[in-house]
């Protein structure tokens, strides 16, 4: 059943458009040496500044590579960006260094202090030293994947012009619609746990000697036991959303709003007082583990699954204000439990996950989406049925004394002899060159 804003959607035959999301990918990956330690190599110069090049940057930790694509119109577009980046990446790597593909580091150091912190420029690192000082530097190492989206214009204007009673300004339509989005993201967070989760377990020093793990996970990294701060926001609307970070901030909880670091983030202004005023620009989605199994970390199918339950959440009623705070407060749990069961053990929740599955499979074929996404749905459905099929129960098949090193070192290997083979790699960074959005497209899109 669709809500009154999704009835006048699929009215407007604009359907089709809600799964049309502007996207952008950003992927961290760890750079190390061919034994399997995190590099003691430089930030590759040929790839520009780190505090300047915003496409290619580091994260917590300065060996922490960050690549950032330009926002595509089609998920074959922005794979395609992606992997012209990752190729950029590892052709500016020392010889010997390697891309770690798997989102829980590699073997860390006893002594975590020895690690260096991203060399981001006075105000960064002193955002990042304090934050390693409240939450340990371990915290901070897992890697994974954020997809950034954007709803086409048409769809917002469409709204907003047929109900201007509910949305007097385009800006009122858009928040709602991201709001939306980002609700029901949250909400089934756990199912994107569950079907990509592929953190099974942690590798030497990363858990302290007090922490104990029974078994094997679907995703470490989305477990009590992995990145960064516990920090619950309110995704109620936007300005319950940057009520509630500024709340942290005021009680000690966050050190800057820059700390939250939620399953979603609503984005625009980096400031949030101009975040508020000026209005939703797009959702950053945050839940994904690396997926070992690409060299880019990421596959098109997964970008048109999260694009389906995009347009999923647009279509269909949201819910009310007073029960959105309970609802995901339980979803929070859930996705924990979700991330700490054992891969090869049927989830608690299987039985939701199939009822969501197959609404999905009846939206995709109301709307005629096309049998690429009957084969995808077909597929998930399969590691719902069968955890031996999850991507974290397939990496327990490659386990040794405990580790995931040799498995992960093959696949490093493979990926970077693939990248250096390339005729045509970018080379477009270096001498610090600074692209807009629209020179770096146009610079990868002519790549032969």
């Amino acid at each position: 059943m669709f809500s009154q804003v999704g009835k006048l959607i699929y009215q407007n035959e604009a359907v089709a458009q809600t799964a049309d999301f502007t996207m952008g990918i950003e992927i961290e990956m760890d750079r190390i040496d061919s034994q399997g330690n995190l590099s003691q190599e430089p930030y590759p110069s040929s790839i520009g500044d780190e505090k300047t090049n915003p496409w290619m940057t580091n994260d917590f930790l300065e060996v922490m590579s960050e690549t950032v694509t330009p926002a595509a119109d089609y998920a074959l577009e922005a794979m395609h960006y992606l992997y012209a980046l990752n190729t950029t990446l590892r052709n500016a790597l020392a010889p010997g260094e390697l891309l770690w593909p798997l989102s829980m580091p590699p073997r860390l150091p006893k002594d975590k202090t020895k690690l260096v912190l991203a060399k981001m420029g006075p105000k960064k690192e002193a955002y990042l030293k304090e934050w390693a000082k409240r939450h340990g530097y371990a915290a901070g190492t897992p890697c994974g994947v954020h997809i950034n989206l954007s709803i086409k214009p048409y769809i917002v204007k469409l709204v907003q012009a047929n109900q201007p009673d509910r949305f007097p300004t385009e800006r009122d339509a858009k928040n709602y619609l991201y709001t939306v989005v980002a609700q029901g993201f949250v909400r089934y967070r756990w199912l994107l746990t569950y079907l990509f989760g592929a953190s099974p377990l942690a590798e030497a020093n990363y858990l302290t000697p007090q922490q104990h793990v029974k078994h094997p996970m679907r995703s470490m990294r989305q477990s009590s036991y992995g990145f960064g701060t516990k920090f619950r926001g309110d995704f109620t609307d936007l300005d319950r959303y940057v009520a509630r970070i500024e709340e942290g901030v005021k009680e000690g909880i966050l050190t800057s709003d820059y700390e939250f670091h939620g399953p979603v983030r609503f984005k625009g202004n980096s400031e949030l007082k101009k975040l508020q005023k000026e209005g939703i620009q797009y959702v950053e989605l945050r839940m994904l583990d690396l997926d070992p199994t690409t060299a880019v970390g990421v596959k098109t199918v997964t970008l048109r699954f999260i694009r389906l339950l995009a347009s999923y959440f647009i279509m269909h009623p949201a819910m009310t204000i007073s029960e959105v705070d309970e609802v995901l407060k339980q979803a929070d749990e859930c996705n924990r439990v979700v991330a700490e069961e054992d891969p090869r053990e049927v989830t608690q929740y299987q039985s939701t996950a199939l009822a969501l599955i197959k609404r999905l499979s009846q939206y995709a074929n109301q709307i005629q989406l096309g049998p690429e996404y009957t084969e995808i749905l077909d597929e998930l459905e399969d590691r719902i049925l069968n955890p031996l099929l999850t991507p974290s129960a397939q990496l327990l098949n490659y386990v040794e004394d405990g580790s995931l090193t040799k498995y992960a070192l093959q696949r490093a290997k493979r990926y970077q002899e693939a990248a250096l083979e390339n005729l045509h790699p970018f080379h477009g960074f270096e001498g610090g060159k600074i692209y807009s959005t629209a020179e770096l497209k146009e610079a990868l899109t002519n790549l032969k």
